[in-house]
């Protein structure tokens, strides 16, 4: 009876806040951020920390057969929304063997050196990420920060788990429910290029967003860190 409670509260909550943003009391992104934020209030509740699983899934996890398709269609939304941003190599979509989809974001444009507060000039390109991921519930959103070797490894360790952590407020901010998405920080550990060249360590800067799918029967998979 609890859960059924809950889920019911999700429309009902969601209505009205929608009729806010008709009359004008609330935007477009303050209902989208709200709706995301009751919703992911409900769904930080549905989880058995006992077992490991979910007791109730609020927008309903993907039956196995229909999780092609629905990672199909929303990669297909993001190379649209974000085809500037790959032809500019700001941020690159790939596909990996077990339907997760992987965006790697170019630290180059998105922070400063030794920053993690998120270049204003990105923001357009975040927003693009986040109306997709607004439209795709059934997914967990996994933020990984990564740097090159320059400085202290403790130094690295903490930049890289702050960038992610700055980029989880930001999509949060713009309606991605908070409870769907996990950070973490790599630091210097999982360099994909040499640091001893520029253009390595450019290239080892980075922040990584990895979709799973939330799958009926699997869904605390989902959460489980992709690296």
């Amino acid at each position: 009876m609890m859960n059924y409670r809950k889920v019911v509260l999700i429309p009902l909550l969601a209505a009205g806040l929608t009729a806010c943003a008709t009359d004008g009391s609330l935007s477009r992104t303050q209902t989208g951020a709200a709706v995301g934020a009751v919703a992911g209030a409900v769904l930080g509740h549905q989880v058995d920390d006992d077992k490991g699983r979910f007791v109730g899934a609020l927008a309903g996890a993907l039956a196995g057969g229909a999780v092609g398709k629905y990672m199909d269609d929303q990669q297909r939304e993001l190379e649209e929304q974000l085809r500037r941003e790959q032809a500019a190599e700001q941020i690159q979509i790939s596909r990996l063997a077990d339907d997760t989809l992987k965006l790697d974001l170019d630290s180059e444009v998105s922070f400063d050196i030794d920053s993690s507060r998120i270049n204003r000039g990105f923001y357009p390109s975040l927003d693009k990420v986040a109306s997709v991921l607004s439209q795709y519930p059934q997914t967990a959103v996994h933020i990984i920060g990564h740097t090159d070797s320059t400085g202290s490894e403790q130094y690295n360790q903490q930049l890289s788990m702050q960038r992610a952590s700055s980029v989880q407020r930001y999509l949060t901010r713009q309606g991605v429910g908070s409870p769907r998405t996990r950070t973490d920080g790599q630091g210097e550990n999982a360099p994909i290029a040499s640091n001893e060249t520029a253009d390595g360590r450019s290239r080892n800067r980075r922040v990584e967003i990895y979709l799973k799918p939330i799958v009926e029967g699997r869904e605390a998979a989902a959460f489980n860190s992709p690296v």
